[in-house]
């Protein structure tokens, strides 16, 4: 018995990798982030599976589930929205599961951010231009962020930004922002990305948070400010630049 950990995407159904689709067709219990995984990605569950909606569950409640499962010898898809390694709380479960002795694995799935890169047709990162990206999320409502790690210290970087959970702060993140990158710098917000209901917006650190208030946003949303997401002319990568000395030639 084994508890598959799996990350089942920003929403699209067809957005699970195989092995994520496999394991959920071979599982008798489901147990699934609602309102986040669509009915597409649990109609790969065999069809007499326990299906359970983990979002009014405890995290004892769900650890319950599992033990039970384990009990039975019955293997458990755990699908969580995104990917695993952000802001899943695999972690906390995986330490129960440790000390219980029951046996998990991890599949990785398509994060949110990458799903908004996509609506946006986007590289978050340009040479010359941004190098690296930075994910992070808002924390007035959630988890607090450790020391260092407040957003203005981490514009202080100037490089792309993506922020998760902040759409009902966006004023007050935009005004943090600011002064390290202008109120010109590009700004976008993806809503649902990759859902039928997705909605795209494009401004700038002065124009966004006006934006993002006329389409009524809310939740479930992620912020993306940078200079990379400007204008990419003249941007190219020595990777496949004719200077670059390549073997065989």
């Amino acid at each position: 018995m084994t508890v598959h950990f799996i990350g089942a995407g920003p929403g699209a159904p067809d957005l699970i990798t195989l092995r994520a689709r496999d394991l959920i067709a071979a599982s008798p219990v489901c147990l699934y982030a609602g309102a986040l995984v669509p009915p597409e990605v649990l109609a790969h569950c065999p069809p007499d599976a326990r299906i359970v909606d983990t979002r009014d569950l405890t995290l004892d409640e769900i650890i319950g589930e599992l033990q039970a499962a384990h009990a039975r010898g019955e293997d458990v898809a755990r699908l969580h929205s995104g990917d695993l390694s952000i802001w899943s709380a695999v972690a906390e479960q995986a330490r129960r599961l440790d000390a219980l002795g029951i046996p998990y694995d991890l599949t990785p799935g398509v994060p949110a951010f990458a799903a908004a890169a996509a609506a946006l047709g986007q590289e978050l990162t340009l040479p010359g231009v941004a190098q690296s990206l930075i994910l992070t999320r808002h924390a007035k409502r959630a988890t607090a962020l450790p020391p260092g790690e407040e957003l203005g210290a981490l514009a202080a970087h100037g490089t792309t930004l993506a922020i998760h959970l902040g759409t009902q702060a966006i004023e007050e993140i935009a005004a943090t922002l600011l002064p390290h990158y202008g109120a010109s710098c590009p700004a976008a917000v993806v809503a649902r990305a990759s859902w039928p209901d997705e909605v795209v917006l494009r401004g700038t650190l002065e124009t966004i948070a006006g934006q993002v208030h006329d389409a009524g946003l809310r939740r479930t949303s992620t912020i993306l400010v940078g200079p990379a997401l400007g204008d990419a002319t003249g941007c190219e990568s020595h990777l496949y630049s004719a200077h670059r000395e390549r073997a065989g030639r």
